[in-house]
C-alpha cells in the first residue's frame, strides 16, 4: 500500500515535470505568444514560462501587471515594495517591461496619496535647498505637468515668514525705491498684493523715531536738517511731504544748516551780502520785517562790512580805505551824498568813468584819463594846463589823438611836431615860417609830411617853389626860360594849351616843325597871306618860325627884295593877324 502511494506519486511528479519541460521547450523553439493575446516585451521575453504559468496551467493566466507583481502574488514576478507610493495598482501607467526604474511616463491620476509621499527627495524629486519653508502639500502651488512656472502661490500654505521668500533672490522683493523699512512685509503688504499698502500708525505708542530710524522704517534723509527726532513737530502720518510747519524750536542746527537755499529758502539773488548767521536780522515768524540796529556798532563800518560778514564794497567800487562812513550813512548804502577825495586810493579815472561817477562829457577834448592833469577836486571847471613843462618839439606826445586833442580829419598832411605852426594858447591862428627851411620844398611836401601834389596835379619833376610860393598854393606862376621857348603868348593860356597831356612835355600838333611855331600852328597857316615872288607862295617848312622874315623877291632868283617883313606874328600878339 506504501510502494503503490510512493509509486503514484512519483508518476505523478514525472508527468509534471515532462509538461513542464515540454513547455519551456516550446517557447525556446519559438512558440508565437503573440496569439494568446499577450505578447512578450521587455524583460518578459526572456522570463521562465512558469513565472506566470504556475504548475503548468495556462489557461486563465492573469495580465494585469499587478496579478504577479503585487506584494501578495503566488507567482513569482518581482513584488512591489513595500516603500512604493500609494497608487491604484496600474503599474503600465508608469513603468514599461524593460525595467521598474525606467519610469517614461507617470499619471498622476492614479495616485491615492498627497504628493509628498512620493516627492520627498528619495523616491522622486522633493523640495530644494532654496525652496522656501512650506507644508508639504505641493499640489497647493505646482501643477502636475511641472515644478515651474509656478503660477499660484497659497500663503497659507507658507511657514517662514515673508522676506523668506520676498528678498529679491527667490520671490520679488523691496524695489529700488522702496522706502527704508524692516523686513515685516506684513506690517504694510497682505498676500492679496503688494498694493495697496497701508499701515496703522494709531497702534504706535512710542515716538516715530522709535521706527522711523532708517532702518526699521524709513527716516532722516543725508539732506534732513539738524532737528530731534520728534517726526510728528513738522510731519504727519499721512505722509511726509508736504511739511506743513516747522517748529524752529526742535531745529538743533544754526538757521542755515537748513535756509541754505538747498532744503529750505536761502537768501535770495538780491540779497545784501552777509553771513549765514539769520538771525542776527531775522526771526522765526518771518523773513520780513528785518532789522538790525547799528547804534549798538562799536567798530568801523569794514569790520563788518567787509563782503563777508556784511555787504561790502562791490566789484565796481571806487578805490578807497574802509571808512564807509566817509561817504555812506547807516540807513542805506545809496544815495552817496557826499565823496571824501581824500579817503580815495586810486587814480581820479577809477571813478569817474562814466560809469560810477561823471566821466568826460561827449564834448570833452581828446584827452587822457588823468584829470588831475587839468582838474582840481573842487570842481570841472575851470580847467587849466600849464605847458610851460612840456619840452619843445614834444607835442604830439600828448597830442596824438588819445592822450589829448590831435590833428582833425581836415588837417593837412604832416608829420611835424604842433609846435612848428602853432601855439600853446590855442589851435588856430596857425602859421608856418618858410625862410628856416634849408632844403627843397618836396622834401616836406610829399604827402606825408606835408600837403603834397593833388592826384590831378601837372606832372612835373620841379620844385613847388618853381610855380608856387610860401603864401598859398595859388596863384601859379611859371618862367619859361628855356632856349627855344618863343616867349609869353599874349592872353594869358593855360598850360594845358600847350601841355595837352598835363605834364612838363608839350604837346606838338605838328611834331615835324617841332620846336618853331609851327610845330603846334602850322594847321593855322594860309599861304595866300605869304608870297615868296609873283605868284610862288612859301611853304610851312619855309617860314615854320612865324616871328621870322618872310620878305617878298622880285623874282625866282631871290636876289631882290620887293617888300620887307619881319616879327610879323610875335607870340606876345593876340592873333596872326
Amino acid at each position: 500500500m506504501f510502494n503503490s502511494t510512493i509509486n503514484r506519486r512519483f508518476f505523478l511528479i514525472v508527468l509534471l515535470f515532462g509538461a513542464l519541460w515540454s513547455v519551456t521547450a516550446q517557447a525556446r523553439s519559438g512558440f508565437d505568444h503573440f496569439s494568446t493575446g499577450f505578447p512578450l516585451t521587455g524583460r518578459h521575453v526572456t522570463a521562465d514560462c512558469d513565472s506566470c504559468h504556475s504548475r503548468g496551467i495556462f489557461k486563465g493566466t492573469p495580465t494585469r501587471c499587478i496579478s504577479c507583481h503585487a506584494t501578495t502574488s503566488r507567482l513569482s514576478g518581482e513584488r512591489l515594495p513595500p516603500e512604493h507610493i500609494t497608487t491604484n495598482d496600474n503599474c503600465e501607467d508608469c513603468h514599461s517591461t524593460s525595467a521598474w526604474t525606467q519610469l517614461t511616463r507617470f499619471d498622476h491620476a492614479s495616485v491615492s496619496s498627497h504628493c509628498a509621499s512620493c516627492h520627498n527627495g528619495i523616491k522622486a524629486t522633493g523640495k530644494n535647498s532654496a525652496h522656501i519653508l512650506t507644508n508639504n502639500l505641493c499640489a497647493d502651488c505646482h501643477l502636475q505637468t511641472s515644478w515651474t512656472p509656478v503660477t499660484k502661490v497659497d500663503h497659507s500654505a507658507v511657514l517662514g515668514s515673508c522676506f523668506s521668500c520676498h528678498n529679491g533672490s527667490i520671490a520679488l522683493g523691496k524695489s529700488a525705491n522702496h522706502i527704508a523699512s524692516g523686513n515685516t512685509c506684513d506690517d504694510c503688504h497682505t498676500s492679496n498684493g503688494w498694493t495697496p499698502a497701508t499701515f496703522d500708525h494709531s497702534t504706535v505708542s512710542g515716538n516715530c523715531a522709535s521706527c522711523h530710524n532708517g532702518t526699521t522704517a524709513t527716516g532722516k534723509n543725508s539732506t534732513h536738517i539738524q532737528t530731534n527726532n520728534l517726526c510728528e513737530d513738522c510731519h504727519r502720518p499721512s505722509g511726509w511731504t508736504p511739511v506743513t510747519k516747522v517748529d524752529h524750536s526742535a531745529v538743533l542746527g544754526s538757521c542755515f544748516s537748513c535756509h541754505n537755499g538747498s532744503i529750505a529758502l536761502g537768501k535770495s539773488a538780491n540779497h545784501i551780502a552777509s553771513g549765514n548767521t539769520c538771525d542776527d536780522c531775522h526771526t522765526t515768524n518771518g523773513w520780513t520785517p528785518a532789522t538790525f540796529d547799528h547804534s549798538a556798532v562799536s567798530g568801523n563800518c569794514a569790520s563788518c562790512h567787509n563782503g563777508t560778514t556784511a555787504t561790502g564794497k562791490n566789484s565796481t567800487h571806487i578805490q578807497t580805505n574802509n571808512l564807509c562812513e566817509d561817504c555812506h550813512r547807516p540807513s542805506g548804502w545809496t544815495p552817496v551824498t557826499k565823496v571824501d577825495h581824500s579817503a580815495v586810493l586810486g587814480s581820479c579815472f577809477s571813478c569817474h568813468n562814466g560809469s560810477i561817477a561823471l566821466g568826460k562829457s561827449a564834448n570833452h577834448i581828446a584827452s587822457g584819463n588823468t584829470c588831475d592833469d587839468c582838474h582840481t577836486t573842487n570842481g570841472w571847471t575851470p580847467a587849466v594846463f600849464d605847458h610851460n613843462s612840456v619840452a619843445p618839439g614834444t607835442c604830439t606826445q600828448c597830442h596824438n589823438g588819445t592822450i589829448a586833442t590831435g590833428k582833425n580829419t581836415n588837417h593837412i598832411q604832416t608829420t611835424a611836431q604842433c609846435d612848428v605852426c602853432h601855439s600853446t594858447r590855442a589851435w588856430t591862428p596857425a602859421s608856418f615860417d618858410h625862410n628856416s627851411v634849408v632844403g627843397s620844398c618836396s622834401t616836406c611836401h610829399n604827402g606825408s609830411i606835408a600837403t603834397g601834389k593833388p592826384g590831378n596835379h601837372f606832372g612835373t619833376s620841379l620844385e613847388c617853389d618853381s610855380c608856387h610860393t610860401t603864401n598859398r598854393w595859388s596863384t601859379v606862376r611859371f618862367d619859361h626860360i628855356h632856349a627855344v621857348y618863343p616867349g609869353d603868348h599874349a592872353g594869358n593860356m593855360d598850360c594845358v594849351k600847350c601841355h595837352q597831356s598835363n605834364t612838363q612835355v608839350p604837346t606838338w600838333t605838328s611834331p615835324a616843325y617841332q620846336p618853331d611855331c609851327a610845330g603846334c600852328h602850322a594847321n593855322n597857316y594860309d599861304p595866300g597871306e605869304h608870297t615868296k615872288f609873283n605868284n610862288t607862295d612859301y611853304s610851312v617848312a619855309e617860314l615854320r618860325n612865324c616871328a621870322g622874315s618872310c620878305h617878298e623877291y622880285t623874282d625866282s632868283s631871290l636876289t631882290t627884295i620887293r617888300k620887307r617883313r619881319n616879327s610879323e606874328h610875335r607870340a606876345s600878339d593876340s592873333s596872326f593877324d
